[in-house]
């Protein structure tokens, strides 16, 4: 069902005011629910779950392992790209990540090393290849130690293992086990349960700053949504690839494939896909903090600007110069975004990307809760797992 004409730019608090009964009609009402719901469950995820989990990952961690491997499937094989170097940097060993359909299909060659600590990232824990994936390395590696960050308790990720000494289990708040389609508020928390790894920061300062974004920028996001536009370029460096990916998913799942996405690192977009913009569209733009990094990245925005390339930006960092987001371009500008733990701000560059992808579903038509009904599914579906896959 179409947002009626009177709210084809629709606001936050526009849709937020609007009866229950009339956000399940229109297939928004977990969608959003999971999206604003984020400041509040990463308070509870870095606050007192996190010193719950702290034991689990005192436990998992007492033998250092001698790498990290972080596997899952679409959105949670994100997250592990977000979380890699970001632990590599905070602990000092190799971590990389590794969907967990490769671990089925190719795992003697993905799989780095006799042994480690295998990181298995899912919402609900019940989908074919993320117990596939457990059970072939277990039997085939027994080398490495598992731990899973899972946001359902009765999934079988959760369940399955409690006998298995080399599996160690943590379920976050039943409130981040999204009902919605999409995953949300399931990506950002398992990514900064991930981060504990490293260390156990509080999140009220992510936290506000989402808020912030709420507050200031939605409407403004909502306004570019509104656009013809059929074609999305999301840019990221480091982990902030990972969340330029999940941030492309978001898009293609929400806006059922009528949006056509592509996610870059900003140094490889040179590398033939900048061709990508003479499609117009939008580029989103997620910044680094590191100094030496976003001078790279500016180079490339200010470039773009000399070919022309490129129709609206939406950037998002702290102290954004003008040119940098264009003379159509939405500057997310977030005061304290780069005082953040590097996981943190992450987290604030994915809820952007969020609800940018929101408001361009209920433009199209389309019910954010069940996009592409008859297509996706929530959980994916059982299918035959195979032997072999060693190769």
């Amino acid at each position: 069902m179409t947002v009626p004409s009177n709210e084809s730019v629709p606001t936050l608090a526009g849709l937020r005011g609007m009866p229950d009964a009339r956000q399940l009609e229109l297939g928004y009402v977990d969608t959003l629910r999971e999206i604003l719901q984020q400041p509040a469950t990463w308070r509870t995820t870095a606050g007192s779950q996190g010193a719950a989990f702290r034991a689990i990952l005192d436990r998992v961690t007492a033998v250092r392992p001698a790498q990290l491997a972080l596997t899952g499937s679409g959105s949670s094989v994100y997250v592990g790209e977000a979380l890699a170097p970001v632990l590599q940097a905070e602990l000092g060993i190799p971590a990389r990540a590794i969907p967990a359909g490769d671990l089925l299909t190719h795992r003697a060659g993905v799989l780095p090393g006799p042994d480690g600590l295998l990181v298995s990232i899912a919402r609900s824990g019940d989908s074919p290849e993320s117990v596939g994936a457990v059970d072939a390395v277990l039997a085939h590696a027994p080398g490495w130690r598992h731990l899973v960050i899972t946001c359902n308790g009765n999934g079988r990720l959760a369940t399955r293992y409690v006998d298995e000494p080399r599996v160690a289990v943590i379920v976050l708040d039943p409130r981040t086990n999204d009902r919605s389609l999409v995953m949300t508020s399931s990506f950002t928390n398992m990514l900064l349960a991930g981060s504990a790894l490293a260390a156990t920061r509080p999140a009220d300062g992510a936290a506000a700053l989402v808020e912030r974004v709420f507050d200031v920028y939605a409407d403004a996001l909502a306004a570019v949504a509104a656009g013809e536009r059929d074609t999305a370029v999301y840019l990221g460096s480091a982990g902030a690839y990972g969340a330029a990916r999940e941030s492309a998913l978001k898009m293609l799942e929400m806006s059922g494939g009528d949006t056509v996405t592509l996610a870059e690192s900003f140094l490889g977009f040179r590398h033939g896909p900048m061709a990508w913009l003479n499609r117009g569209g939008v580029l989103v733009a997620f910044l680094s903090g590191d100094a030496s990094v976003r001078a790279y990245e500016a180079d490339l925005l200010r470039e773009l600007n000399g070919k022309g390339l490129g129709g609206t930006r939406i950037v998002v960092s702290q102290d954004i110069e003008p040119e940098l987001a264009g003379p159509r371009g939405l500057a997310v500008d977030l005061p304290g975004l780069y005082a953040l733990p590097p996981a943190q701000q992450l987290l604030v560059h994915t809820v952007v990307g969020q609800l940018f992808a929101f408001f361009r579903c209920l433009q199209l038509g389309h019910r954010p809760d069940a996009p592409s009904e008859g297509v996706l599914t929530r959980v994916v579906g059982e299918f035959t797992l195979h032997e072999g896959g060693a190769a």
